[in-house]
């Protein structure tokens, strides 16, 4: 049963998993354009695409522990997981820039006098040399120095969780469990038994 998970997963085209990943961000964008989305579509698209960024980092995250501790054979996700990963913050990212600041000269105040704008653009920034480099050429171009370069995807992922706290009105647990849950998987990573298997 599981071999022939891991061969039906192995059998996935990678502009299969990219055209699904893409299907969520289209129908929010029908869903705001038809007014679905209540009295501010924006904000809820804003947050809907972050919170999506989030799931799959916090995926991503899950897939070598997987990996390691059962028979699953996930590692064919990751790249796909990842690339998806930083198309939603991207997407969220110009949904904020184009729909909801739209003044230019608003644009740099926010990042510096917010913190949770200031923490998620840094999160977004330690994610593009992750993007830009997530494919073969760049694995063999830039060797065992890839994987060093890769490791940003923790801090990167941690900020992420962080900026979504921080944008929360009021205390929230969700944003606390997501925080909680980055934090176990990044911690899990620096475990001696982790290291050895």
């Amino acid at each position: 049963m599981i071999q022939q998970i891991n061969s039906r997963i192995r059998q996935i085209p990678n502009w299969a998993l990219y055209l699904l990943g893409a299907v969520p961000v289209v129908w929010l964008y029908v869903q705001g354009f038809q007014n679905a989305l209540g009295p501010d579509p924006v904000d809820v698209i804003e947050h809907r695409l972050g919170l999506w960024a989030l799931w799959l980092l916090i995926a991503g995250l899950c897939i070598s522990p997987i990996q390691r501790n059962t028979p699953l054979r996930l590692l064919k996700l990751r790249r796909p997981i990842g690339v998806m990963a930083f198309m939603y913050v991207l997407v969220h990212f110009l949904t904020w820039l184009v729909l909801d600041v739209q003044i230019p000269s608003q644009i740099w105040a926010d990042i510096v006098k917010r913190p949770y704008v200031t923490v998620g653009m840094v999160a977004m920034l330690l994610l593009l040399p992750l993007a830009l480099t997530s494919n073969d050429w760049s694995i063999r171009k830039l060797g065992s120095k890839w994987r060093q370069l890769h490791w940003l995807v923790y801090p990167a992922v941690i900020l992420a969780a962080v900026h979504m706290i921080l944008q929360a009105k009021g205390f929230q647990l969700e944003p606390m469990i997501y925080l909680t849950v980055v934090l176990v998987l990044v911690g899990v990573r620096r475990t001696p038994l982790y290291r050895r298997r």
